[in-house]
């Protein structure tokens, strides 16, 4: 019989819907339930393509035994990280604390006021490697729970104080100059990897964000290290086994220093931010390579991720059937040679592994390997190449497909937004520009309210229950921005307007720090606060970054102030740990460079001159800057008023820090104009 997840929206309960444990969603009556029974909450908290937490789900939750224990002693809750990225943060904040280490599955244990006293993440079915079984963990806390209560809830006591302790100090609350954005360019260069490209050991994840910083300071300042740095690390990935070399998109991260061996699940957000990192490094060195990534990950994003209702799901997993019922991580993507002989005949088997690394021992496991592109001597057959990817991809389409998480995020949605807009203006493919376009329509009409307030998720065109957080409201923000400048609809501009005032009103206080919950939202323990990157950009840089374009935008000096103040805390981390504050930084750069202010007339919507102008200002490499398109005379961007054409013709007009050149019809004088430096 389903227990209370069954009328969720997030997939990932619903995978745990039929659980014999009486799970319930976070809610006020879970913990009402718990005061009422006199028992603690076990708080489980997961995300669908997490390998570990469908694992620890069969082991125990699916277990008669351990459900029957849990119902009686404790009130059990459920939480989708990707739902409720507070709850996540404030637990995860306390695991660390207490442990040094964080993950998922995330296993607390609480008392009814909702503070933790107990903390892990995955555990074993049997005691194993030193860690004590789950069931052993619940004995534990039961009797602690019954016979030493003074002690349990002194612990509690003193975690959520010391939690509350933790406010951030922006220390002078001044952006990052050169001297900043100079030292933490210093920082990655340490920590760069100069064999494999990417930064630090193993595990290693795709610095999407830390590149975005390294190619806008290249723009700006002409540093060829930094440059190098971007481009050597793009190109390993991109040869590497994290890329999917027949489907195109990005695995979340590699198990190896080498990016052969990745943990399979492919999310949107990683998809979003690499696909328009390789179009920015295409715009900065013409790179085929970059070019063909950018597009490949784009059309993934299209072709897998789409919904019926024009958003973007959140994640693939990373396990599939293999073919005898058995779910094995990797199963949809590996090959052996068998496989490619029995699909390809031996002649071309044998280029395909030559060219994509399978080999007899295997890459992966069980004698399975990774697709890779590996450096090699010699040229290959292109057509020869061409066909056998085909016949590849075509055998794969018939392998049992990983499951999807189709609920729509709207900051991840927000991301793709940007991506595919931007990609699709670079490389005139109107097709992707649209399906910005269509998730775009899908937020402004599921995911906004009458106040333009954000709901986090949807689901098969339902809106879940859930409030946007900040990087909901400063990532679509930032997507509606990115989409005003390609397609020249004032509208989007607009809407960002609306969202960001929502950042200035309600997740800002009267000092001018952030914070990732708004100030009406639920009160949990404490009120979340995390100005460090992660897999995405944290709220926090995600909104400076779009108060700074929205006020080059409009001229709104709150809406500057506020990107000013909230770049204090990069000032004071970016030297530090630049790896982890990437966005903040790029931001900073966008900053210092202006941003540069671009407005393109045109005599109508069609001329071809303006056209050219506008794909010209798309182009420029100049940190930040912000386009705006439209007919002369319009209303739509604050950035075209009182600038006519020139003698009749299209014309471009560039400003920066208060100071404008001289309109101009000639793109390369446009271009030379949106040079970094």
């Amino acid at each position: 019989m389903p227990n209370r997840l069954a009328q969720a929206t997030s997939p990932y309960l619903l995978q745990h819907a039929d659980n014999p444990v009486d799970w319930r969603p976070w809610e006020t009556d879970a913990f009402e339930e718990a005061r009422r029974r006199d028992v603690p909450v076990l708080l489980s908290v997961g995300y669908s393509a997490c390998h570990w937490c469908h694992v620890m789900a069969h082991e125990s939750f699916e277990d008669e035994a351990t459900a029957e224990y849990l119902n009686s002693h404790f009130v059990s809750v459920k939480v989708d990280r990707e739902e409720r990225p507070d709850v996540d943060a404030v637990y995860m904040e306390a695991v660390q604390a207490a442990t040094g280490q964080g993950g998922w599955p995330m296993t607390v244990f609480l008392t009814p006021d909702a503070e933790p006293f107990y903390f892990g993440t995955y555990f074993p079915p049997e005691p194993r490697h030193g860690m004590p079984s789950f069931r052993q963990v619940l004995q534990g806390v039961q009797q602690a729970w019954a016979e030493r209560r003074d002690e349990v809830t002194e612990v509690a006591g003193k975690i959520v104080r010391d939690l509350a302790g933790r406010e951030i100090s922006y220390g002078d609350a001044q952006a990052p100059g050169e001297e900043q954005l100079g030292q933490a360019l210093l920082g990655l260069t340490r920590e760069y990897d100069e064999q494999r490209g990417g930064f630090g050991g193993a595990p290693k994840f795709p610095p999407s964000m830390a590149v975005e910083f390294l190619l806008r300071h290249h723009a700006r300042t002409g540093a060829e290290g930094a440059l190098q740095m971007a481009r050597d690390t793009c190109e390993r990935m991109a040869r590497g086994g994290i890329y999917d070399q027949l489907g195109g998109g990005f695995a979340r991260y590699s198990v190896d220093r080498e990016w052969v061996v990745p943990h399979f699940e492919k999310m949107l957000y990683d998809n979003a931010l690499l696909c328009r990192v390789y179009a920015h490094l295409w715009r900065a060195t013409g790179s085929d390579l970059a070019r063909r990534v950018a597009l490949e990950t784009a059309d993934f994003m299209v072709r897998e991720l789409r919904t019926a209702e024009g958003g973007f799901a959140s994640a693939l997993d990373a396990d599939s059937d293999d073919g005898t019922g058995r779910h094995v991580e990797g199963a949809y993507y590996v090959w052996t040679p068998a496989q490619l002989t029995e699909v390809l005949g031996a002649e071309d088997a044998e280029l395909a592994a030559q060219h994509f690394g399978v080999t007899e021992e295997g890459t992966f496991e069980h004698g399975a390997s990774v697709l890779q592109l590996p450096q090699q001597e010699g040229v290959f057959d292109a057509a020869r190449i061409a066909s056998v990817r085909e016949r590849m991809l075509a055998a794969r389409d018939g392998r049992p497909a990983p499951a999807r998480d189709d609920k729509v995020v709207a900051a991840w949605n927000g991301l793709a937004i940007a991506a595919l807009a931007e990609t699709g203006a670079y490389f005139e493919r109107p097709d992707l520009v649209e399906a910005a376009v269509a998730a775009a329509d899908l937020l402004v009409r599921l995911h906004l309210d009458e106040q333009v307030r954000l709901t986090r998720t949807s689901r098969d065109g339902r809106a879940g229950a859930n409030a946007g957080v900040l990087e909901d409201y400063a990532d679509v923000a930032e997507g509606f921005l990115a989409l005003a400048s390609v397609t020249g609809e004032g509208v989007w501009l607009d809407f960002a307007g609306f969202l960001l005032d929502h950042v200035l009103t309600r997740f800002t206080d009267a000092t001018g720090s952030l914070y990732d919950t708004a100030s009406d939202a639920e009160h949990l323990i404490r009120r979340p606060q995390d100005p460090t990157d992660n897999a995405t950009p944290s709220g926090w840089s995600a909104a400076a970054n779009a108060l700074l374009s929205y006020a080059a935008h409009t001229g709104s000096a709150p809406h500057r102030a506020a990107a000013e103040h909230a770049l204090g805390v990069v000032k004071a981390l970016g030297p530090r740990v630049p790896r982890f504050v990437g966005w903040g930084l790029a931001a900073a750069e966008a900053l210092l460079d202006g941003p540069r202010e671009v407005g393109v007339v045109a005599p109508d919507a069609a001329d071809a001159a303006a056209r050219g102008l506008h794909r010209t200002a798309l182009l420029g490499a100049a940190p930040g800057a912000v386009v705006a398109f439209g007919v002369a005379g319009g209303d739509e961007f604050p950035l075209l008023a009182d600038r006519p054409l020139v003698g009749g013709a299209a014309a471009a007009y560039v400003c920066r820090n208060f100071t404008c050149d001289a309109p101009t019809t000639d793109p390369e004088r446009l271009r030379a104009a949106l040079g970094g430096g």
